[in-house]
């Protein structure tokens, strides 16, 4: 009896084992992974901040990346907000979405491109906010680059 359950329970092991390897999947066969890369930034508004942040994310992470999309150096870029803010480590995400990783790499004539059109004005103002204002209203909490996965 004893030995007729372990045989049992090595048969049912195996079967699940087996089962788990042929779900394994193939990459370009079974899935493909976009060129497009999205930068995801996690941050953490702290309370009765999110309007103010928000107001100043419209002057500056949104000002400059419709300079960039006016030029073809990001395809798009979105805010997301949590509805319950005060949950997770994080309650914000900002995206921009590059069309290949040759857009996310050091480039001094985009560089250039970018600063004709933004303006060193603009640039200096910016910074300040960045640097005076935001660390009062927020902590970033994660940086990522994903891509798509779309299966087969």
């Amino acid at each position: 009896m004893r030995s007729t359950l372990k045989l049992i329970a090595l048969s049912l092991a195996l079967a699940l084992g087996s089962g788990a390897a042929l779900a394994d999947l193939t990459p370009y066969k079974d899935y493909t992974i976009s060129d497009a890369v999205w930068s995801v930034t996690t941050i953490k508004v702290h309370s009765n901040m999110e309007d103010a942040y928000l107001e100043g994310l419209k002057q500056t992470w949104v000002a400059s990346n419709e300079v960039a999309k006016k030029l073809g150096q990001i395809e798009d870029y979105h805010i997301y907000r949590s509805d319950l803010p005060d949950s997770g480590s994080f309650n914000l995400l900002l995206v921009v979405r590059f069309k290949n990783n040759e857009m996310l790499a050091p480039n001094k004539a985009r560089y250039d491109a970018f600063m004709k059109e933004w303006g060193a004005e603009r640039d200096k103002k910016t910074t300040e906010t960045a640097q005076k204002e935001y660390p009062a209203m927020r902590d970033i909490v994660g940086e990522y680059q994903v891509r798509e996965i779309i299966l087969k």
